[in-house]
């Protein structure tokens, strides 16, 4: 894989900046705002587009800042192309639904501030390279949805909903930092790339690494809300309907 500029990494600037323009316009139909969530989130996929293309002519390629454990990194190759399309596809159609549905809401800048942070740290998610970039993502992800489920903090039921998520989520963030740690102890990098060919070419892999494994399948089943883990998802509807989405 080549160090270089990725076009997919844009995406998530893109839409970070969008968030901060909607952040300084939080009332009722401010001006311009919901046009431009649109139109960022229209970009980022643009430029997820741009990185599967990139993909495809270059190969995989791979931006570093720094080194060592906190090394921040993201990965372009042909699982983080295609999901990085995939979300910045749903997650545009889910802004673009936003407009019509929270026309005249009261914190309607405010709402678009918030979906566009979830998208932007869900799409560096999709593309992290490093274990930092992994967690960092998840746990900012979680914080953005976290805001998304008490949207309206008057309902019993949103409040619920969200304690719920901010349990599982949270149990999860630790699960992954445990296992980034025992990852790190047995294979001294902190790259995933690194980390995957390290483990591909071991005979036979280190305990810390299969206690990490553990915790790398706990940390999943925490997330993706698996069964008995999935109470707080089916109370969603008690935000807003872009949020459920």
């Amino acid at each position: 894989e080549t160090v270089m500029l990725i076009w997919s990494a844009l995406a998530p600037l893109v839409l970070l900046a969008a968030a901060a323009f909607a952040a300084l316009r939080r009332g009722r139909r401010p001006r311009h705002v919901a046009a431009v969530a649109e139109l960022a989130a229209l970009a980022a996929l643009a430029a997820s587009a741009a990185g599967l293309v990139q993909w495809l002519v270059t190969g995989p390629a791979l931006v570093r800042i720094g080194a060592g454990p906190l090394v921040l990194a993201l990965r372009l190759d042909v699982v983080s192309a295609i999901v990085t399309l995939l979300v910045a596809f749903v997650g545009w159609v889910v802004v673009r639904y936003s407009r019509t549905y929270c026309d005249g809401a009261d914190r309607e800048g405010a709402f678009h501030a918030l979906m566009l942070a979830a998208l932007a740290a869900s799409l560096v998610l999709m593309q992290a390279g490093s274990l930092a970039v992994l967690i960092i993502a998840f746990i900012a992800t979680g914080a953005a949805l976290r805001r998304l489920l008490l949207f309206y903090p008057h309902r019993h039921e949103a409040q619920r909903a969200a304690a719920k998520f901010t349990l599982v989520w949270r149990a999860g963030d630790v699960c992954l930092l445990i296992a980034g740690i025992l990852l790190v102890t047995a294979f001294g990098s902190a790259e995933t790339g690194a980390i995957n060919a390290a483990a591909a070419a071991a005979t036979d892999l280190p305990a810390t690494a299969r206690v990490a494994i553990g915790f790398l399948a706990l940390a999943a089943c925490l997330k993706t809300a698996a069964f008995p883990l999935n109470g707080w998802l089916t109370e969603v509807m008690e935000a807003p309907t872009p949020v459920s989405a």
